[in-house]
C-alpha cells in the first residue's frame, strides 16, 4: 500500500484509511517500533483491556475454579484477629 506524506503543521504525517483503523483496532494512540529498516505501527491498547469480558465468559463456562486452595491447612487465622 502506498501512502503520501502530507504536511501537518510544522511536521509531516500519513493518513490511515478508516478500513485500516478498524481492521487493526487503532483508536487514539499507536505504538511506533523501529526495527531493521522498518517502521511498524501497532495499536496501543490499555493494560488488561478485555479482561472483564474474558472473566465473565470464564465464569459462564465454569472455568473460573480456584487451582489452589484459598486457605492453607496450617494457616493460623486467629493471629489476625
Amino acid at each position: 500500500m502506498e501512502l503520501s506524506v502530507i504536511p501537518i503543521g510544522n511536521s509531516k504525517g500519513i493518513r490511515l484509511t478508516k478500513a485500516l483503523l478498524e481492521r487493526y483496532n487503532i483508536t487514539d494512540k499507536v505504538e511506533l517500533v523501529l526495527e531493521k529498516g522498518y517502521i511498524i505501527l501497532k495499536s496501543k491498547r490499555a493494560p488488561r483491556e478485555g479482561w472483564g469480558k474474558a472473566f465473565k465468559r470464564m465464569h459462564e463456562n465454569g472455568e473460573d475454579a480456584l487451582l489452589v486452595d484459598d486457605i492453607l491447612e496450617d494457616e493460623n487465622l486467629e493471629e489476625w484477629s
